[in-house]
């Protein structure tokens, strides 16, 4: 299933859902916002928000800096 994350096209092989796709990556889940499809989703529907075919997706994470 192809994807878009960030801009990029990728290849799942499998049906899965945002939070899911966060702990593949490594990511600390209290540092980021996702947008899927444009809409910003919140952590507690992460893991009920199913990706499918072609969906945009945007991982934001924030950056300290002084």
């Amino acid at each position: 299933m192809e994807i878009k994350i960030n801009g990029k096209s990728e290849e799942i092989e499998q049906q899965t859902n945002l939070l899911e796709l966060v702990n593949q990556r490594g990511l600390e889940s209290n540092k980021i916002v996702i947008e899927h499809n444009a809409t910003i989703v919140s952590k507690e529907k992460w893991g009920a928000t199913l990706v499918s075919e072609k969906d945009s997706i945007e991982i934001i994470s924030f950056v300290g800096g002084g």
